[in-house]
């Protein structure tokens, strides 16, 4: 190996905050109570066919205080970890979709907790006019942030048949504004979406490499009950990837990342209550093992292939 991050072969979230703050850090999940453009019209009125009812925030507690939110959250992480600080992630639906005064206002509810070190804030690269820019350059002076922005996929047959509803350009110019600015970005990508192949997946992979974002998240697309990919499903076309074929093909993104790209994510997972498929993915832990387990099979590594 060229490089070690603790005991993995890629560049984990955890090995970096520990790092970086010296301790541990835990992020909790909150729900904004936003919407998001691709729901409420000014888009679409369908959302992306993936997402679920819950705007990918099914573990956030809906409809509570967002104050109460945190301290319920940090309560439950306090019966296992007994110190350590915090990073309120903002993960519901789109988290930048709203007037900067409301926004400032929820940012800082939970900014002024207590070890509290910074933000998490997921949102659309659609969502960010200047006004708010300049609120996230503002936040970024004065705490650690990261902002996610959900690409998905680099193919645009795919994110029209997925309904992401904005272009590449989009993205591209959010990054470079965010950049501009200082600001962490984290990319999401799914793997398995309908339609692509392995080598449309590394396509995406390769192309945010060349983005030289701070971080990436790869999701495993798992299919939802209520959410309109069930449709396609049914008719056949939509098959949900099997573990060994995940595994072995997170290794090849892995190998083809910056060493210096944190892994935010390399799975996903969703309620069991609503979860279609595959089952395979409630294993989260046995995933991610696994995945150790094929880099060491494979004496590999993440960075391994970047650039070749």
């Amino acid at each position: 190996m060229s490089m070690e991050w603790g005991n993995k072969r890629y560049y984990s979230l955890n090995y970096f905050l520990r790092q970086k703050f010296g301790e541990k850090i835990f992020k909790i999940s909150l729900d904004g109570g936003f919407t998001c453009p691709n729901r409420d019209g000014r888009v679409s009125k369908n959302g992306c066919i993936f997402c679920s009812p819950r705007g990918s925030g099914d573990f956030t507690m809906k409809n509570k205080d967002l104050s109460l939110q945190f301290e319920e959250a940090k309560a439950m992480m306090q019966k296992k970890w007994r110190s350590g600080k915090y990073i309120g992630y903002f993960q519901a639906y789109t988290n930048t979709y709203a007037p900067v005064d409301v926004l400032r206002e929820k940012y800082n509810t939970i900014l002024e907790k207590e070890n509290v070190i910074g933000l998490a804030i997921a949102t659309r690269p659609d969502c960010l006019p200047t006004d708010i820019l300049e609120l996230l350059e503002e936040l970024n002076s004065r705490t650690y942030l990261w902002v996610e922005l959900g690409l998905q996929t680099i193919h645009e047959d795919t994110a029209r048949l997925i309904n992401r509803g904005y272009a590449m350009e989009t993205y591209v110019s959010a990054v470079e504004e965010l950049k501009k600015r200082n600001i962490d970005v984290v990319t999401h990508c799914i793997l398995g979406l309908p339609g692509e192949t392995n080598v449309d997946m590394l396509e995406t992979v390769n192309f945010v490499a060349g983005t030289k974002t701070q971080g990436i998240k790869l999701h495993l697309l798992h299919l939802m009950k209520d959410t309109p990919m069930v449709k396609l499903y049914e008719e056949g076309t939509l098959k949900l990837m099997e573990r060994d074929e995940y595994v072995g093909l997170v290794a090849d993104c892995l190998e083809k990342l910056p060493p210096d790209m944190v892994i935010h994510r390399l799975t996903g997972d969703g309620p069991r209550a609503t979860l279609i498929g595959p089952w395979w993915s409630l294993n989260k832990w046995e995933v991610l093992n696994a995945i150790d387990d094929k880099l060491v099979e494979r004496d590999s590594w993440q960075g391994k292939k970047y650039g070749l």
